[in-house]
């Protein structure tokens, strides 16, 4: 999509940023969620409709929980929390998930011999939907859970969900993170130059690294799998490892420092995924937005580790069942999850101390080849 592309990214940004400290500072909202739009509206068109519809039922969901919270009904706070999630992993399902299962519904009436035919739905993942769902899930939570108060403006909230540094790949700002800055912030010239770095760094990351490694994987991966020799399929898989870091981690790096330029601080979304020595701490390393999310708002409802022993595993397999629906629609992801979620529980409940006593370099070989 040309809308996603660094080159767009970083002329639309510059534009941007020009309007933004030419207006005065409490006009600022409203240039970062109109440039938000016109952002996503170029890329997606009518499904700019989807995210007024998200913004608006979450925004009223906010202030609803935190008037039935002060008038002391926590039922009617529950059941306001409740439609909000409800309504937005619908729009999740309905997007990103039908198609999935409506085929596998298929498959299984098939082995029965009734034939379904599939309602006609013309289906297109909105791009970002993944991301701005969690948001505005998160922030009708934390209002529940008092970590912070509703927003009342709509600009505001409306900015915090649009914001188009991190809206396309992350990382997943929850309100809490940044509610301060959407109400008052401060813009200073260390700031901008930080951000002004550390996007730099990223469109780097993005453009020399991850695209010329990424030749290499592609070369290799378009070689049929029986002529390659193991040399080349070891260099195709190492090429293809740190193809989707320095892409993922490159846009995360632009994001936070175009969150700088404008006043922002984004939390930190990788952390030198690579140096780990288990899978755990891979994961505490690895898109550490979407780890925090699953933690706080499915891991620790669930039980966290304050349960007993089978009851832990369970909850660790459903966060990682749900950890790979979430990165794709497919029975491959789900097998991604399930992969993870074993060799975690694994390590919780079997070798972990075992590894951590053991030399870095073997802890190190061991999470690299997992």
């Amino acid at each position: 999509m040309v809308f996603s592309t660094p080159v767009f990214l970083f002329y639309f940004l510059v534009l941007t940023l020009l309007v933004y400290y030419l207006v005065p500072r409490k006009l600022r909202n409203v240039v970062i969620l109109i440039s938000s739009l016109i952002f996503y509206y170029w890329g997606e068109q009518t499904y700019v409709v989807i995210m007024f519809l998200s913004t608006a039922i979450d925004f009223t969901h906010g202030m609803l929980v935190e008037r039935c919270k002060r008038r002391g009904n926590d039922r009617a706070a529950r059941r306001a929390v409740a439609s909000s999630v409800i309504f937005n992993l619908a729009l999740l399902f309905f997007f990103k998930y039908w198609d999935f299962f409506w085929d596998n519904l298929e498959a299984l009436f098939a082995l029965g011999g009734v034939a379904l035919h599939q309602p006609g739905f013309d289906v297109i993942l909105p791009v970002g939907i993944s991301f701005y769902t969690f948001q505005t899930m998160s922030y009708s939570i934390d209002v529940y859970r008092r970590n912070c108060p509703a927003q009342r403006d709509p600009i505001a909230f409306g900015c915090y969900v649009t914001m188009f540094p991190q809206l396309i790949a992350g990382p997943i700002v929850r309100y809490v993170d940044v509610m301060r800055e959407i109400n008052d912030r401060r813009e200073t010239f260390e700031g901008f130059y930080l951000g002004i770095r550390r996007f730099l760094v990223g469109l780097a990351k993005k453009l020399i690294l991850a695209n010329g490694v990424g030749m290499l994987w592609d070369a290799v991966s378009a070689q049929p799998a029986a002529s390659l020799s193991a040399l080349s399929a070891w260099l195709g898989v190492l090429a293809y490892a740190f193809q989707i870091y320095f892409d993922f981690s490159g846009y995360s790096d632009m994001a936070i420092g175009m969150g700088r330029m404008f006043g922002f601080q984004f939390p930190e979304n990788f952390r030198y995924p690579y140096v780990s020595r288990s899978v755990s701490d891979f994961w505490r390393r690895w898109h550490i937005t979407l780890s925090t999310w699953f933690r706080e708002y499915l891991y620790i409802p669930l039980g966290g580790n304050r349960v007993r022993v089978p009851r832990n595993i369970f909850n660790l397999a459903v966060v990682w069942m749900a950890t790979g629906l979430w990165h794709g629609a497919s029975w491959n992801f789900l097998l991604w999850g399930a992969y993870f979620g074993a060799v975690l529980i694994a390590e919780k409940f079997l070798y972990g101390k075992a590894l951590s006593r053991a030399p870095g370099f073997v802890g190190w070989a061991y999470t690299a080849l997992v």
